[in-house]
């Protein structure tokens, strides 16, 4: 938990540049980000999903590490059912060497990580979608030709143990989605650390 607090205490330091980002509701745009093996992911490439888990999460944060284990298991939960995961990597590796994207590969192959892990090199994604914690939830769902945000904030309500869980947001409102359903849960507060902004 000293850890925690001192990753948090070191990330609160900084002003973030982030816009405003994105509200429940609003159409997110697509983006062309680089994968661990090189390759460039864009959501458009997945012809038969019907929305995406868009996770900004990092190889660093104690937080992240935690639900490690919980994104895989959504992963493979939901990739079937049209909904994947896709995790992009927000943090300058100046400001945090270990995020850096050679790191990344280390870290998707030490997790056996089921799903794309993109590197946002210049941060304007993880701007434009208002991320500011790792990790942090975007649910997007595919509406007529729009990617519409249905949730935004965390995975569930206990990073500490996952096995103490006693609410599943994501599941939830995906569950909700496949069900034809609303959400009933659009937004809760994102736990984790701050996003390491490249300095002005």
């Amino acid at each position: 938990m000293l850890v925690i607090a001192v990753a948090v205490a070191i990330g609160s330091a900084f002003v973030s540049p982030r816009a405003e980002g994105y509200e429940v509701g609003d159409t997110a745009i697509d983006f062309s980000l680089k994968n661990i093996d090189g390759d460039i992911v864009s959501m458009s490439d997945y012809d038969d999903a019907k929305g995406f888990l868009v996770i900004f999460t990092c190889n660093t944060c104690p937080y992240a590490k935690m639900y490690e284990d919980r994104i895989i298991d959504l992963d493979e939960k939901y990739k079937d059912k049209g909904y994947p995961v896709i995790a992009i990597n927000p943090n300058d590796p100046v400001r945090s060497p270990g995020d850096s994207w050679n790191e990344m590969k280390t870290r998707y192959a030490d997790k056996s990580m089921t799903y794309p892990y993109l590197f946002d090199e210049t941060q304007e994604i993880t701007s434009a979608y208002g991320a500011t914690k790792t990790p942090h939830v975007y649910l997007l769902n595919k509406e007529a030709d729009k990617l519409v945000v249905k949730y935004i904030g965390a995975i569930d309500d206990n990073f500490k143990d996952a096995s103490a869980v006693t609410k599943t947001y994501v599941e939830d409102a995906v569950d909700a989605l496949i069900d034809n359903k609303a959400v009933q849960t659009t937004s809760t507060k994102a736990i984790g650390c701050t996003i390491k902004w490249k300095e002005s």
